[in-house]
């Protein structure tokens, strides 16, 4: 790290402590305090010496040892009750203002695009919140009073000793420069060791979070592969416990060199004081004074240490704080516009319109090339629109940009050229909040809480009431169902929904969009997992969602977009056909190939049940099975 770009880092951490500047001076004036009064006792000493105990006229002066004696144990227990509140205080400091960055870290990341979670492990992103955030509490909480007082201390005491006597003072301090700039090489070592530290934690929890969740431990069950992964777990565990030893271990030779350096250091002065006393000199010391200034000096060269350590610790925490720095610097790519509207969800009608959309999910990297150097779009000169209330189909092989296209309405991303707008006006151009409500989304692998029943529907609109949740859910075929539970909408659904089927998940999420009442629905290969009774029912649950809505589906399977109003065909992010789904397999087109490819040259799968007529599992009246056209 540059020392410009280490300044830099220190000052944002040193920021981060504004918002409590007056508690900061509280706990300025305690170290104030504490450290001066810590200067009071060494001073006594001298006095008990020289004019208690060892007074010119040769008979101790109790009185006066007395006096002095309960000055020095009022000092003491003052010194020690501000103590107790200055470390109150400083931890109180110290823990909001990790709360604080916790706090801003976890905004944060919910304002990022979704491109920076597709290409970022979930574990490395825990490991920032809270290994992280985690590392430097030490520092915020105990830095900056340590660093405070310790200088406090070493000022006053230096002060004091040198009143008492330069000479022994300078000899006393003679090799502390030495150490000081050695703690700086030491601390830069240690820093780099840190970093590798925390990112082979980042790894381990990476490690975890993939392999201990529901889909982790299945895939490892069903593959046999537990013995791998416990390996892998080791190998990734051992790398970070051995970096913990090393950095623990650097600078230890060092720190022990100080301490023992320290330990001798009376030493010096009592022979020196010996020669002094000798009467060889012109300069002599009186007994008091030396163990006065012996007291003093173990004084300073405990504040000396402490310093040292924190400087090591400070450039190791650097690590941390750029870690941390680096998400938050981290620009969202989707914000809200300067100017942009807040809109009532029941003011919009629904018109949906792409107006020659573009889409390279790394266009500000350059964008990904091909081998000729051409940039490659996800989508490529997409233009449509679909009416208020119509329900358009997106057909198209795997990977074509069907996904792509849903993911621009809520601007999951933006277009890189182009526009998408809803009733004539940008998506941009009004509020996330506002869009969040105009757009309602259901995925194939509809994403539940490890909650109740209740609170996973209520993430749609926290204020409902019992009544509109129960509503929500007969509206999609699964209040019945929840009734019959022992513990009804209480019931916890477990790891990602996994206590619940598929069909059921489904439709719970399917309640959740009923609830949330959205102006155009998104209907993401919403039943091409399921079953055909499952999806018999989902499809049922989604008739009345539909109903009088924008809704776009998107799927592989046909079956499920028979109705639909238009149907665009898209191929390598572009629209090759758009029309009825008579009309396009009249053109015997791709959408014609794909289509016999589904159904087997057009013979279509229709069975009747309980007089209901179901067409590859989708409900049909006997007139639409029988306008389906049959194969040649």
């Amino acid at each position: 790290m540059s020392v410009q770009s280490e300044r830099g880092v220190v000052r944002r951490a040193a920021a981060a402590f504004s918002p409590y500047a007056a508690q900061v001076a509280v706990v300025v004036a305690l170290i104030l305090a504490t450290a001066g009064l810590g200067v009071v006792n060494p001073i006594l000493i001298r006095t008990i010496f020289d004019s208690a105990l060892f007074p010119e006229s040769g008979a101790p002066d109790i009185g006066l040892l007395w006096t002095i004696a309960g000055v020095m144990v009022g000092v003491t227990i003052f010194s020690g009750i501000l103590g107790i509140f200055q470390t109150y205080l400083t931890n109180i400091v110290g823990q909001r203002v990790m709360r604080d960055l916790r706090d801003r870290l976890y905004s944060h990341m919910q304002r990022l695009s979704l491109g920076f979670f597709t290409g970022t492990r979930t574990g490395e992103i825990q490991s920032r919140i809270a290994n992280d955030v985690g590392g430097i509490q030490t520092v915020v909480t105990s830095t900056l009073s340590s660093v405070l007082s310790n200088t406090v201390i070493f000022i006053s005491t230096l002060a004091a000793m040198a009143v008492m006597s330069w000479q022994l003072t300078a000899v006393s301090v003679v090799a502390i420069p030495f150490f000081m700039f050695l703690s700086k090489y030491v601390g830069e070592r240690r820093r780099r060791v840190t970093a590798e530290a925390q990112e082979a934690a980042a790894e381990v929890t990476a490690i975890t979070q993939e392999t201990l969740s529901v889909s982790g431990i299945m895939l490892a069950k069903l593959f046999g592969r537990q013995n791998q992964e416990i390996e892998r777990f080791h190998n990734e565990n051992e790398r970070m416990a051995m970096l913990a030893v090393r950095r623990q271990m650097t600078g230890q030779l060092f720190f022990t060199t100080v301490q023992i350096f320290f330990s001798l250091a009376p030493v010096v002065i009592y022979v020196m004081a010996g020669y002094l006393l000798t009467g060889r000199f012109s300069y002599s010391v009186t007994a008091g004074t030396i163990v006065a200034f012996t007291t003093l000096q173990f004084r300073l060269y405990f504040p000396i240490g402490n310093l040292m350590e924190v400087s090591v610790e400070l450039r190791s925490s650097l690590a941390l704080f750029e870690r941390i720095f680096g998400y938050l610097d981290i620009e969202p790519e989707i914000e809200d516009r300067p100017g942009a509207e807040a809109v009532d969800p029941r003011d919009v009608r629904g018109r949906v319109s792409f107006e020659s959309v573009r889409l390279s999910y790394s266009a500000r990297n350059g964008g990904q090339r091909d081998e000729n150097g051409s940039r490659r779009w996800a989508l490529d000169d997409v233009s449509f629109q679909i009416e208020p209330g119509q329900l358009a189909a997106f057909v198209g092989p795997s990977g074509a940009g069907k996904t792509t296209i849903s993911y621009l309405i809520p601007r999951l991303y933006d277009p890189t050229d182009g526009a998408v707008r809803i009733d004539g006006t940008d998506v941009r151009d009004f509020k996330l909040e506002s869009l969040a409500g105009i757009v309602g989304y259901v995925t194939q692998d509809s994403y539940l809480f490890n909650a109740t029943l209740r609170s996973n529907l209520l993430y749609a609109k926290p204020d409902a009431t019992q009544e509109q949740i129960e509503a929500a859910a007969k509206a999609a075929f699964i209040h019945d169902w929840i009734a019959g539970l022992p513990d009804g909408y209480d019931t916890v659904v477990g790891e990602r929904g996994y206590r619940l089927s598929g069909g059921e998940r489904q439709r719970l999420s399917i309640a959740r969009v009923i609830l949330h009442d959205p102006r155009i629905l998104i209907l993401d290969e919403a039943t091409s997992a399921l079953d055909t009774v499952s999806e018999r029912q989902v499809q049922t649950a989604l008739e009345p969602l539909m109903a009088g809505q924008t809704t776009i589906a998107i799927a592989h399977r046909l079956s499920t977009i028979m109705s639909a109003d238009v149907v665009f065909v898209i191929d390598q992010g572009r629209i090759v056909e758009g029309g009825a789904h008579s009309d396009l397999l009249a053109r015997r087109g791709l959408y014609a190939q794909l289509y016999d490819e589904q159904f087997d040259s057009g013979r279509v799968e229709s069975r009747c049940e309980d007089g209901i007529v179901y067409t590859n599992g989708r409900v049909v009246s006997h007139e639409d099975a029988a306008a389906i056209p049959a194969a040649g």
